[in-house]
This record gives structure tokens, C-alpha cells and sequence, in this order.
């Protein structure tokens, strides 16, 4: 169970006075050896990017080669003070890498050692702005996209599951998490058969994994409709990456607070534990390899989405 940590992180990020060295200090205390936090400004206002590495047993900071598994808790912010008081639907994400962040080192300081290294980013930022979005309104965030993924996206993830609150939206009618399917380097690919397992055994219920669309894998600020922000770490690296989508019935606007549901974060970070466990063991495959090479062979490099595109007014021959 995974209900302590992330009650203990919902509390802590709960406040308008809350910052990085304060969660920072919470993971030192969790036994978390390698913790990091940084405070970066942007046009509307600053926020405070957390690091924090669990070694493995023979992961790469131990001279290893076991893989290495990236938990992003995406966001625009935990908060939209002045304009709502309180903890914001958009601030599961962070909770949930957070919490994940706290059971795997108190797991590790008892001698449960995963195989592979665990890195776990997210960002701090209890006063973030708002922007419009149909249909209901999203949370903004103090820095873009670009500066997120500078800070959040290690090349030394292998693989990477990106969470994030997705209930804004008419797409995903289920509330608890949901699993987006695999993405490449441009390619959305198959649902992974193994993580669709282990969300079974997580949840005890059928495995739920919420529609995604070409333009949701493209970068921010190109002017495409995206449903949210939860695979835009797959821009930023050539890892796969799957969305880990907390969601709800109905839309539930980001900004909303009072909306936060703790059995679900809880579900959601026993899910990415479980994941860590198996994938830096080597026993739970994000993609399967051999069909991703025969896509490249049948049809090229799709990595052009992962960037900005032409210039506007320009087309492709």
C-alpha cells in the first residue's frame, strides 16, 4: 500500500508556502540519497523542479546495466492561488511521482533494492496561472513546455511513464487511472500487453487505456488541439513513453479544488512501483522492438513529430 506516501504528500503540497527544498527535505528524510531542486523562472512567475534518483542494485549509478525507469509527475501546478485556494485537480500528478518517490526509498533503506535505477522529476508551483481551454479550463504553468521537458526528461530514462490529471476532457469516462498506449519517437504504438497486466493486478479490474491522437504526441505551441500535456515528455526523448492518466467521469476543470481523490493516486502510484519493479528487472517490455524496427524499414522516421513542423505556409512535396 501506497496510501501513507501519498497522504503525506497531498499534505505537504496542500499549502501556499510550500516550495522544493521543503519536498526536497521530505525525500532526504524518506532515506533518498540523491535529491535535487531548482528553482527556474519564466514569463509567469517561477517553480521548483525536484530530481530524486533511487539506485539499483545494478543500475547505471552502480556500474550496472539494468534499465532505467523515468516516473514525470506532469503538471501546470499543484495551486492557482490567488485565484483558488487549495490543492488543484492538476496537481495529482506531482502527489503521485512524489508519493512513488517516498515508498520506493523507504523500500530501498529496508533492503527492498530494485534492479534498475528509479528517476522521479515533477515541479513545484503552488501559485501557477490558468488559461482557457474547451472544455473546461486548463492550469498554466510558470515556465513551457520546452523548459518542463529541459528539467524532467533525463537521457538516462530507458522508458517513461508520464502522470498526469487527464479529466478535462469528454475522451476518458472513467474515474481512477488509465494507460495510454506506447509512444515512440513519433509512432504511437501498441498497448503494452505487460503494463495492461500489471494494471490488472494493481486495480483488480479489467485494464482501462484512454484514446490518444497525432496531434497530442506533438510539441506545444504549434498552434493543434492536444488533450492535455501528459505525452509531451515524448518530444523530448527517443525513450518510449506511456501517459498514466488520472481521470474522472465527467470534466473536472484542472483548476478545480476539492477534486483531488486519494484512492486513485494511490492506485496510480502502486501502479508505477509495480512497473519499476518489473521493468528495471527487465520483465516488463514498454514496446516490442522487432515490430518498431519493421515499422521504421515499411515506412521511415517519424521523429519530425517530434518537432515544431514547417514553417506556417509552407508544405511538404
Amino acid at each position: 500500500m501506497a496510501l501513507k506516501q501519498v497522504l503525506e504528500a497531498y499534505e505537504l503540497m496542500d499549502s501556499p508556502k510550500v516550495d522544493g527544498d521543503q519536498v526536497k527535505g521530505m525525500l532526504l528524510d524518506a532515506g533518498i540519497k540523491h535529491v535535487e531542486s531548482q528553482r527556474v523562472y519564466g514569463p509567469k512567475g517561477h517553480t521548483d523542479f525536484i530530481r530524486a534518483v533511487i539506485p539499483g542494485s545494478k543500475g547505471k549509478t552502480s556500474g550496472g546495466d539494468a534499465p532505467t525507469l523515468g516516473i514525470i509527475g506532469r503538471l501546470g501546478g499543484i495551486g492557482a492561488r490567488p485565484e483558488r485556494i487549495g490543492f488543484v485537480s492538476d496537481g495529482d500528478g506531482a502527489a503521485v511521482a512524489i508519493a512513488a518517490a517516498l515508498k520506493l526509498g523507504r523500500m530501498h533503506s529496508l533492503g527492498d533494492v530494485l534492479a534498475g535505477d528509479v528517476i522521479i522529476a515533477t515541479h513545484i508551483c503552488p501559485n501557477a496561472p490558468t488559461m482557457p481551454h474547451d472544455p473546461v479550463p486548463f492550469m498554466d504553468s510558470p515556465v513551457d513546455i520546452a523548459t518542463m521537458n529541459k528539467y524532467e526528461v533525463d537521457p538516462a530514462m530507458d522508458a517513461v511513464l508520464s502522470v498526469d490529471t487527464t479529466k478535462g476532457n469528454r475522451i476518458i469516462n472513467y474515474r481512477g487511472f488509465a494507460i495510454s498506449p506506447t509512444v515512440k519517437e513519433g509512432y504511437i504504438l501498441k498497448v503494452s500487453e505487460d503494463l495492461l497486466d500489471i494494471m490488472s493486478i494493481v486495480t483488480g479490474k479489467l485494464p482501462v487505456v484512454f484514446a490518444i491522437t497525432l496531434q497530442d504526441i506533438t510539441p506545444y505551441g504549434n498552434d493543434v488541439y492536444h488533450l492535455n500535456s501528459i505525452l509531451q515528455p515524448s518530444t523530448a526523448t527517443s525513450a518510449p513513453c506511456v501517459g498514466v492518466a488520472i481521470t474522472t467521469e465527467t470534466a473536472v476543470p484542472g483548476c478545480a479544488t476539492g477534486a483531488s481523490h486519494l484512492s486513485d493516486m494511490e492506485q496510480a502510484t502502486r501502479f508505477v512501483i509495480e512497473v519499476a519493479k518489473a521493468f528495471t528487472e527487465g520483465k516488463c517490455k514498454f514496446y516490442d522492438d522487432e515490430e518498431y524496427r519493421r515499422l521504421l524499414r515499411l515506412y521511415g522516421s517519424l521523429k519530425h513529430f517530434q518537432t515544431m513542423g514547417l514553417p506556417d505556409g509552407e508544405e511538404e512535396d
